[in-house]
């Protein structure tokens, strides 16, 4: 009998027998693996917490009661039982459903993630809010272990044992986040791990004194003292406890009886607890178990052999040319170190760290402290490179604002998955980037229109005694050319691709610069003289370039993969009202001010005239015959 077809609801399996159960969650674990090898996806972390996810849903009240998913790697277990399984087909997809969990996608998703780091929090406002309107829902988060490294899980944790609001937090641990994890608190739950005694002990003594005739509940009461040794005893530390949590653990997080009788108990209990359960990421298929950072986030693979099927190209990625070209410049200059936030494999570190381990750290989910961490190795001499995702980097702004740019320390900030991103969609797209960091003072921001220029780029970053951005986009460079030697790039002096007569220019940034490049080869042969300009800096840009074209062109375009609202073209506009240098028709194309979807990238492109089509089509439209 098929279970999953029969839960319309997630009500539904509350009237399951727990052979039932089990049943339903090998079918939602083929389900999730079906449908992410044909659409790629986070596999790993959602196989882990199957049981996990039942298990909640059979003992709480969603949607009543609510549920936070911390960056929603591990959500599709719960969007599958939650009304989404027909349309579990088009996960990721350009109009399907999210790979993350989305408010406005369904009354279950009580609050949108895809950064880490962030549920405890926003579980707490809900708590507050629940408290004030004199209601009494249950507020559940669930938290990896991973995530519960960032900063503002702990500011969180804080401030719950100190409020005592009635909340459960949910500590799913797999060992892992992206890559394995690291720091003292990672070392803290080895230890728990490894004295699951404790537990047991402590239940046990207080059953116990609890049963002993007459004096038993006052002995309880106040057995703290014996409580609290044998805890240090066993678990060497009680870090949750001590911030005012009630913790409860470890427990086995794929043994879904266990599970169920654990949070029925928590069910009924006041103030604020902190369950913590152990998972097994890539639970249930063999090949994502053995590998599971492979299988955290992967394109379209072969179930029966867990290998990809995406094309293979002999061109390498734009992280292969950093990790490579940051690798020969350590070996020459000492004083080049590497940071990064719990991201060593996604931006191409993980050669340095194992060439050079002391000098590469790794800090966790911690993009705030990666920053001010390289602005101290900066202070003393050395010559940091800070790798982060694009959209990740927006968490540590004012780090780079005021430990990195107000003191002009040289550091070096090497934005992957910058522009559209793709499947993710919008809490990964790294599109603001151009906007939200050319506004600060004394900064170096660069862009390469291929893999030869990143290079260049690194290493006039190298030598600059100042903050640099370097940004770049996810997957397959260009396939041009390496030179033999690499040369500085002038700083703020715009490359001419294409010099023409016409009075129309394309003035293009970064990924757009091919497509630019494209688009004039095209409309020449239409007769329409275009000339092009790789601008390669957003700041400082090549302002007696841009002032001479606005005087000479009649038409200036420009293009970026980065939203219009205080970008790249914002900038370029500047430049020319500075120096009444404004043409009689100048363009902005680059992305609108909204949030762009999932889909494709080249979806995605097309769809906002991001090609050398729409380019053309521009051009055609307002080209000055």
């Amino acid at each position: 009998m098929d279970i999953l077809n029969n839960i319309k609801q997630p009500d539904d399996l509350k009237l399951l027998l727990q052979n039932q159960l089990l049943q339903l969650a090998e079918e939602i674990r083929k389900l999730i693996i079906d449908v992410a090898a044909e659409n790629g996806g986070h596999l790993a972390s959602s196989l882990g917490v199957v049981e996990l996810t039942i298990a909640l849903y059979k003992v709480f009240d969603f949607p009543t009661d609510k549920i936070i998913w911390d960056v929603g790697h591990q959500a599709y277990a719960h969007k599958i039982l939650t009304g989404r399984r027909d349309k579990f087909h088009t996960l990721r997809k350009k109009g399907g459903i999210t790979g993350f969990p989305k408010i406005t996608e369904s009354k279950y998703d009580a609050f949108g993630t895809g950064h880490a780091s962030t549920s405890i929090s926003a579980a707490l406002g809900m708590a507050c809010a629940r408290d004030i309107d004199r209601q009494t829902y249950k507020v559940v988060a669930v938290i990896g272990d991973g995530a519960l490294t960032g900063g503002e899980a702990f500011e969180a944790l804080n401030n719950a044992g100190a409020l005592k609001k009635d909340i459960v937090i949910i500590l799913n641990d797999n060992e892992m986040s992206i890559s394995k994890n690291v720091g003292a608190l990672s070392r803290y739950l080895d230890k728990i791990r490894s004295a699951p005694e404790y537990t047991k002990v402590k239940k046990d003594v207080g059953t116990l004194l609890q049963h002993l005739p007459k004096v038993g509940d006052r002995v309880y009461k106040t057995a703290s003292l014996l409580k609290d040794s044998i805890k240090n005893v066993l678990v060497a530390g009680n870090l949750f406890e001590e911030m005012g949590l009630s913790y409860i653990g470890p427990v086995d997080g794929n043994d879904m009886p266990k599970l169920i009788e654990v949070l029925q108990g928590i069910n009924n209990m006041q103030g604020p607890v902190l369950l913590h359960v152990i998972t097994k990421k890539g639970k249930g298929y063999m090949p994502a178990e053995k590998k599971p950072d492979k299988f955290h986030g992967i394109g379209r693979f072969d179930i029966q052999t867990g290998e990809s099927l995406g094309k293979i190209s002999n061109i390498p990625t734009y992280t292969q040319i950093f990790s490579e070209m940051l690798l020969k410049m350590a070996e020459v200059d000492k004083d080049i170190v590497a940071v990064t936030a719990a991201m060593p494999g996604g931006t191409g570190l993980t050669p340095f760290s194992q060439k050079y381990p002391e000098r590469f750290f790794d800090v966790g989910i911690a993009e705030e402290h990666a920053l001010t961490m390289a602005a101290g190795l900066a202070a003393a001499g050395k010559k940091p490179f800070v790798a982060l995702y694009s959209t990740f980097a927006q968490r540590g702004y004012d780090q780079i604002l005021h430990d990195i740019c107000l003191q002009n320390l040289p550091v070096t900030i090497c934005l992957d998955r910058a522009g559209i991103v793709g499947e993710d969609g919008p809490t990964h797209h790294g599109v603001f980037d151009y906007s939200f960091l050319r506004n600060i003072p004394g900064i170096l921001m660069m862009a390469p229109k291929d893999e030869n220029e990143l290079r260049r780029m690194m290493y006039t970053a190298a030598g600059c005694k100042s903050p640099a951005v370097i940004r770049y986009p996810r997957g397959q460079a260009c396939g041009v050319n390496l030179d033999a030697g690499v040369q500085t790039v002038d700083i703020g002096k715009a490359e001419i691709i294409t010099e023409s007569a016409g009075d129309t220019v394309i003035i293009a940034v970064g990924t757009m610069v091919h497509p630019a490049r494209k688009a004039a080869q095209r409309l020449s042969d239409e007769g329409i003289a275009c000339s092009v300009v790789n601008a390669r800096f957003i700041k400082p840009m090549d302002e007696n370039m841009f002032a001479e074209l606005g005087r000479t062109k009649r038409f200036i375009l420009t293009v970026e993969e980065n939203v219009l609202a205080g970008g790249f073209g914002s900038a370029v506009l500047e430049i020319l009202s500075r120096n009444d240098a404004m043409p009689p028709k100048i363009k902005c194309m680059g992305l609108p001010d909204q949030f762009i979807c999932q889909g494709a990238r080249s979806e995605l492109l097309q769809e906002n005239n991001l090609t050398a089509e729409g380019i053309i089509s521009v051009i055609r439209e307002n080209s000055i015959k």
